[in-house]
């Protein structure tokens, strides 16, 4: 890019049409949200195909000369983690934009101007790489999303809108404790030094634990995960999207890039921990979501599951895991955003939610049938969708590591697919009952312009997987060089993944040349 400071950009361009559409109307306001996202995700295509595979692991490094801050700088840069989560948000925004262009009727300049917010600060957060300005960004996605919940979603949007807010802020103070601590020991804020400092040993269980309350919330990960249900019946149906599609994957990109890499002692010795809660969270959201009468309900709840299957990836130390993991949040973020967006659909036909009111919409709703069919089977791992690839990765890593944690979670997809079908047999299959149903019309080609993009991108995922675990497996073998000495026991194979592979694909990062080394689970 020759310097060009292209994240800035990012993040100016979704800053300044937010505050233009504060002072136009409200389909002026709708039409430069849309095109300010169309060209943050142009953006995103010129980063992606100018993103050094088997380069430096850092890259669009900016880091401007802005004054003395003391401890705190203005820096951004990206690796194959922060790519890939960047691409899936700059992704999903025109979608959101698309969602709410009929369904949001008052206030839609504060509407928009809103969820330009949340583009700016989730792109921040995944390109910052100070210590403090990650927490800015961090924390601020709580403020735009608490008033998206708290103004335009359903009846008890207060209610939902408060627990969201309190759940996430209380835990990410703890964080900050640690953070402030971090910085005046180490004498820096840079985010990559941190990354290869050594903490004493006691010291990092504290500070694990203090990043663990916050990231466990925002995963969110059994039993802090009360909110999600909540905040998903109430949100917005675009609110809901881009909460299930990227918010949620803020927890986990926070102990990819920090509690890992940072603290890998403690995350060694913690490891039963991750593993114990997300098997409880696999088989039990799972249950929960059997007996849900609301499709939103169920959707959120089978969010937990999906994410729980992140947290065992990650902590499984292996390439298999981690890669795994990273492809498991990118297909739940796009399959989730789909299924809710087909709720929203049928929602804005009926105004209920309520799963035993539908029934037979294939047969008034053909087009509509096919695309829910095919995002319920992509949320069950469906061969050839995005969702096996990444669960079948994640839990083969975990299966060398804990040969009970990968039953019980094999278990809980199990029950995904019961209550995935159960939910489409009940929605989309039978015969039409109702009046109100039969007069349904299929899918407009609006509608259509939103669900075909996310559509092709699960199958493209799923038939050409390497495409998106490329940019990232340089940055594993870094991670799990850096992890290697803190590896759990396993019960089958006592490394955590390919040393010499690491080791060589480490090296190569540093030089920043030549053909990255191929995984060992391609």
């Amino acid at each position: 890019m020759n310097g060009f400071p292209i994240l800035s950009v990012m993040l100016l361009v979704p800053a300044v049409a937010a505050i233009l559409c504060l002072f136009v109307s409200a389909n002026a306001a709708r039409s430069t949200a849309l095109i300010a996202t169309l060209i943050d995700f142009a953006l995103g295509v010129v980063l992606w195909t100018s993103f050094d595979v088997g380069g430096a692991q850092w890259q669009f490094v900016e880091r401007p000369a802005l004054g003395d801050f003391g401890l705190f700088q203005y820096a951004l840069g990206i690796d194959g983690f922060a790519l890939l989560l960047i691409m899936l948000s700059v992704f999903l925004m025109p979608i959101c934009i698309g969602a709410s262009w009929k369904s949001v009727t008052n206030r839609v300049p504060e509407y928009m101007a809103l969820f330009l917010g949340v583009e700016v600060l989730m792109i921040g957060t995944f390109a910052a790489q100070d210590l403090l300005l990650f927490y800015v960004f961090f924390e601020g996605g709580l403020i735009p999303m608490y008033l998206i919940i708290g103004i335009w979603g359903g009846a008890n949007r207060i209610y939902a809108s408060y627990k969201f807010f309190l759940y996430t802020l209380l835990g990410s103070l703890l964080m900050l404790i640690a953070m402030i601590y971090m910085v005046t020991t180490a004498g820096t804020s840079d985010i990559p030094t941190l990354m290869a400092y050594d903490f004493p040993a006691h010291v990092q269980t504290w500070l694990w634990l203090a990043f663990f309350a916050s990231f466990a919330v925002k995963m969110p990960m059994w039993p802090v995960h009360t909110w999600l249900p909540d905040a998903h019946v109430q949100a917005p149906t675009a609110g809901s999207v881009i909460l299930a599609g990227v918010l949620l994957k803020l927890g986990g990109y926070g102990f990819l890039r920090f509690s890992i890499p940072m603290f890998p002692e403690a995350s060694g010795e913690l490891t039963w921990l991750i593993l114990t809660l997300s098997a409880i969270a696999v088989v039990y959201t799972s249950l929960v979501a059997l007996v849900q009468a609301d499709m939103k309900k169920l959707i959120a709840y089978s969010s937990v599951a999906h994410m729980a299957i992140v947290t065992i990836g990650l902590f499984a130390f292996n390439q298999q895991g981690i890669e795994g993991a990273m492809i498991v949040m990118l297909s739940h973020g796009l399959v989730s955003g789909a299924l809710f967006l087909c709720v929203g659909i049928i929602y804005d036909r009926l105004h209920t939610r309520e799963i035993a009111r539908y029934g037979g919409l294939a047969i008034n709703m053909p087009r509509y049938a096919v695309f829910f069919l095919l995002f319920t089977m992509a949320s069950i791992g469906l061969p050839g969708t995005s969702g096996f690839v990444g669960e079948f990765l994640s839990l083969a890593g975990t299966y060398r590591v804990s040969t009970w944690a990968a039953l019980i979670c094999t278990t809980g997809i199990i029950l995904g697919a019961a209550y995935s079908l159960y939910l489409y047999r009940r929605i989309a299959l039978g015969e039409l009952v109702h009046d109100d149903v039969k007069s349904m019309s299929d899918v407009s080609g609006r509608e259509l312009a939103l669900l075909a993009p996310i559509a092709a991108v699960v199958l493209w995922m799923g038939v050409y997987p390497e495409s998106f675990i490329a940019p990232m497996r340089g940055d594993v073998a870094l991670l799990l060089q850096r992890i290697e000495r803190a590896a759990p026991a396993s019960d089958s194979r006592p490394t955590p993944g390919n040393p010499a592979a690491a080791a060589a694909t480490a090296a190569h990062h540093q030089t920043g040349g030549g053909e990255a080394t191929h995984g060992e689970s391609h």
